[in-house]
């Protein structure tokens, strides 16, 4: 269904109908154009269209309802039409890139293909960019050789790892969607055979120690989970590992600092995007205390 009118009738008509209709059975929009506004619904099947005009008819003029238009949206894959304009992703030396833009990687850059999928995570994300970067930061000082992706979404993260490192990464999700997703994307990108993905609720199952300890964890996810994950996450860690948390508003980093800093590990260095931030936590051999591994005064550095 469309209607153009004015900026008040369009908002009168979005309440109404949100508060009339199940939410699970229409989408609501309504936008400006160049001189009036315009309130878009989309049903999943054809709707009341009388009922819809006495909607409209109550919450605009009779003008409005009747310049009432409804049309059948044709079929489509919403989420690929959507992601196939997006440009590539670039981070260091890794670029995220759909297959439309699979062309046009320089051969200097670690391509990681990703298509539009069910599963959380296409790299245009800050928090999977800052996770990159961190990544390809490391990358110039020491080489991790394994490597853990928590919440891995599409793979991305592990698949980078794998690309970069041509080493076995183990990535693992809740959600068994997205471990599907991570072992096609890594297939996709010619890793399938570095890149195991496991479905799992938790990292003290004894897959996760079997590949322990690892040099590198990366977790996007979101703080509360990250602060869950700073006991179990630590004693995966070799020494001298890091760990890049990610998933952070601005406001959060002080509680996720504190919750690794509790188990021994020192913020290393972080990365700001926007409102999201990247922190690398790194745990050193004597595990002892940040407060006596560092100078008084000194400050991690703020990666860019």
């Amino acid at each position: 269904m469309r209607l153009v009118c004015n900026q008040a009738a369009a908002s009168r008509l979005s309440e109404e109908i949100g508060a009339r209709l199940d939410r699970d059975d229409v989408a609501i929009s309504f936008f400006e154009l160049r001189e009036s506004w315009c309130v878009e619904l989309i049903f999943p099947d054809a709707p009341d269209r009388d009922a819809i005009a006495r909607i409209v008819a109550e919450c605009a003029d009779l003008a409005a309802a009747q310049s009432l238009t409804f049309s059948t949206v044709a079929a489509r894959d919403w989420v690929a039409q959507s992601l196939s304009g997006l440009a590539p992703v670039m981070a260091g030396r890794f670029v995220i890139h759909g297959s439309h833009d699979r062309s046009h990687i320089a051969r200097n850059l670690t391509g990681i293909l990703i298509e539009a999928a069910l599963a959380f995570g296409t790299g245009h994300h800050g928090t999977t960019r800052g996770c990159l970067l961190a990544f390809d930061r490391l990358l110039k000082s020491r080489g991790p050789i394994r490597v853990l992706d928590i919440g891995t979404g599409t793979g991305v993260l592990a698949i980078a790892a794998a690309k970069a490192l041509r080493q076995r990464a183990l990535a693992s999700d809740i959600d068994p969607v997205a471990v599907a997703t991570a072992r096609g994307n890594a297939q996709l990108n010619g890793v399938g055979g570095l890149v195991e993905a496991i479905c799992a609720a938790n990292v003290g199952q004894a897959r996760f120690r079997a590949r322990a300890p690892y040099d590198l964890i990366f977790a996007n996810i979101l703080l509360e989970p990250l602060r869950r994950l700073a006991h179990p996450a630590a004693h995966l860690l070799a020494p001298e590992g890091h760990i890049i948390l990610s998933g952070l508003l601005l406001g959060q980093e002080p509680a996720a600092i504190a919750a690794y800093r509790a188990q021994g590990l020192a913020l290393e260095g972080r990365i700001r995007l926007g409102e999201w931030v990247t922190l690398v936590m790194r745990r050193h051999a004597s595990r002892r205390p940040a407060s006596q591994r560092q100078r008084p005064g000194a400050r991690p550095g703020r990666w860019r």
